[in-house]
């Protein structure tokens, strides 16, 4: 007898494509905000990105979640450490997916 799960008995979870934009050198700026973080238990997101910033031009987005800078998992990281990586990078190279649906649901979470 088979012992194996049939798939029809998975659950589905259905997640946006990652990209891995261009890297690039930060500027004195980043050219790009973030809000989120371990707190959250949704992750980091791009919440603003300057226009004609190397941000803007590598492609990032507003309501993009940050999977990784630098080979650095950024999936469960507090908001400081994120900064501090992000700021401290000579270089950055990320990995990021357009997660618009987590990004609001952490937008709402977000106590002012």
């Amino acid at each position: 007898m088979d012992s194996r799960i049939p798939y029809d008995d998975y659950p589905v979870v259905f997640l946006p494509a990652y990209e891995n934009p261009p890297a690039w050198i930060p500027p004195h700026e980043l050219g790009f905000n973030i809000r989120g973080g371990k707190a959250s238990q949704l992750g980091i997101f791009i919440s603003k990105v300057i226009p004609d910033s190397d941000a803007h031009r590598a492609g990032l987005q507003e309501g993009d979640q940050v999977l990784a800078v630098n080979e650095v998992d950024f999936q469960d990281i507090e908001h400081s450490k994120a900064v501090e990586i992000l700021k401290t990078a000579r270089e950055i190279s990320m990995r990021v997916r357009f997660f618009p649906y987590n990004y609001h649901r952490q937008k709402e979470r977000t106590v002012h």
